[in-house]
Parts: C-alpha cells; sequence; structure tokens
C-alpha cells in the first residue's frame, strides 16, 4: 500500500431533486484526525454524517472545508431591503454632510450597498432532503482530496528512500573508523608518557588497565546495530499497509537517540563529521514525516 500524505484539497457537487450541494474540503498535517467543515446554520444536523464520512477514509490530519446548499436552478431566494436600517443611514448621512457641508448625491444604489440594508432570504430546506444529496457530494471531494493525498504520498517516499540511503552511507563510514578510536587514542597516550620519558610505562598494567577502559566506554558496536536495524526498520514501513507517520517519527526518535550516543561517545574527527552529517540529514527526514499520515 502506498504512503499517503495529510496534505490534500478535493471538492465535489451533487444535485438531485431540485437541490445542488457542492462540497469543498482541504487537509494539512496533524498528529490526530481533527474535522471543521461549515455548514449552513439550518443544516448543522448534517454535521455527524460529514464527520462519519471523513473519518471513514482519514485516519490523520486537519480537515477543514465549506458546504453550499442552493436550488439547483440557481435562485437566490427573497431579496430583502430594510427600510429602517436604510432610512437611519440617509439621516445620519445627511447629517454629517449639513455639518461638513458636503454635496448630497446619495442614490438608491449607493444606500443599498451599505451593510445590512439588503439580504436574501434562502429557501430553507429540510435536512432530511439535503442528507443524500450532501453524502454524494462528500463523497466526490474525499475521492480528490485522497487521489491528491496519495500522489504527494509517492513524492514523499521517494525523498524518503533516496535520504535513507544517504544515512546507510554515513552510518557505513562511522562503522568503517570506529575502529580507529582506540588504537589513535593508545598511540597519543604511548606518545605523552614517551615525552614524560617514561615510555618504559606503556606495558604497565595500570596503561593496559586505561586504554581496555577507554575502549569499553568508546565501543559503539551496539549503537551501530541499532542504527542499522532502525534504518531497516523504517523502509519496510514504507512498504506497509495503514497509517505510518506515527511509527516513522518514533523511528526518528529512536534515530536521534542513538546517534547521539556515538558523537559523545566517539570522539573522532571524522566521526563526529559523520554523526554531523547523519543528524542533518534526519532532522530533514523528521520534517517530512510530520506530513505522513
Amino acid at each position: 500500500m502506498a504512503l499517503k500524505s495529510m496534505t490534500g484539497f478535493g471538492e465535489g457537487a451533487a444535485t438531485r431533486a431540485g437541490i445542488r450541494v457542492a462540497v469543498e474540503l482541504s487537509s494539512v498535517n496533524r498528529k490526530q484526525l481533527d474535522i471543521h467543515v461549515s455548514l449552513p446554520r439550518n443544516l448543522v444536523t448534517l454535521d455527524a454524517q460529514l464527520q462519519q464520512l471523513v473519518r471513514a477514509e482519514f485516519s490523520r490530519g486537519r480537515v477543514s472545508g465549506i458546504v453550499r446548499v442552493e436550488a439547483a436552478d440557481g435562485s437566490m431566494g427573497a431579496v430583502k431591503v430594510d427600510q429602517r436600517l436604510a432610512a437611519a443611514y440617509v439621516a445620519g448621512i445627511r447629517k454629517t454632510a449639513e455639518k461638513l457641508k458636503l454635496a448630497d448625491d446619495l442614490g438608491a444604489q449607493s444606500i443599498c450597498s451599505l451593510p445590512g440594508v439588503v439580504s436574501v432570504e434562502q429557501e430553507e430546506m429540510d435536512a432530511d432532503h439535503v442528507s443524500a444529496v450532501l453524502g454524494e457530494a462528500t463523497t466526490k471531494a474525499l475521492r480528490g482530496m485522497a487521489r491528491m493525498r496519495l500522489a504527494e504520498g509517492k513524492a514523499l517516499e521517494k525523498d524518503l528512500r533516496d535520504r535513507l540511503g544517504l544515512l546507510d552511507n554515513l552510518l557505513k563510514s562511522i562503522r568503517e573508523a570506529a575502529p580507529t578510536v582506540v588504537s589513535a587514542y593508545r598511540e597519543k597516550l604511548f606518545a605523552r608518557l614517551e615525552e614524560a620519558g617514561l615510555q618504559d610505562l606503556a606495558s604497565d598494567e595500570r596503561v593496559v588497565k586505561e586504554v581496555a577502559l577507554f575502549a569499553d566506554r568508546c565501543d559503539i558496536s551496539e549503537e551501530l546495530t541499532r542504527l542499522k536495524s532502525h534504518l531497516s526498520q523504517a523502509r519496510k514501513l514504507l512498504r506497509a499497509a495503514g497509517p505510518i507517520g506515527r511509527t516513522l517519527d518514533f523511528l526518528c526518535q529512536e534515530l536521534f537517540r542513538e546517534i547521539n550516543t556515538i558523537g559523545s561517545k566517539a570522539n573522532e574527527i571524522d566521526i563526529t563529521r559523520s554523526v554531523v552529517a547523519f543528524k542533518t540529514e534526519l532532522e530533514r527526514i523528521r520534517e517530512q514525516v510530520q506530513n505522513i499520515e
């Protein structure tokens, strides 16, 4: 099953029994499924139906949108002019014009354009009649959004696979450099002993023990094994069915934990460079993962 993004947009419309319903939906990333769709005030009882349709399709993301309902013949409904409000506007404007000595050029068109003067009273529609049409229009919008989320997911999957490949290469570099950490420390220790004229202590039991303790402290074999395992799991997840975003995010956290441990243990220039590059690339992966369902 292909990976899905949480970013998408879809729209759908349906007409039946003299009613036309248009639905626009969009989604962005969110940890949980969060649905906010605006319905006409007289049809808010249909919100549960709409929520059920969305939840059947998606499990994560913030889904927002708007539902428009109108007569199929395009009729606007009854136009109502608030005569009292219009008269109040006229009285106020004329009083202001007289006080400021301005020309009184009021016209019907300018008065009707003032806020609240003209309104359109839509014919009340029965929620039961709208329900079936809403379901059809919403399904179309959800399919469109699902297609977009899938297309975006394919692009994300390719990007993630490429970046996981980069992490593999960096992990290989760290693994190859790891054996040099102990030998470099031993050489530095012996050089200091020689500088101090204590080269005869190179084979001293205490020196040998110190080198052994250092080797144990900077051993990163376990971290390397876990990093390899986590990267393998991430690749398998990209082929898995169902939502994988949260699991990938968890793996990113574990990868960060292991690479940070390596950085603190292996104080060697080549390993440090690889660790920094690994963390930079991993941060980019984690940013992408936030948008995966």
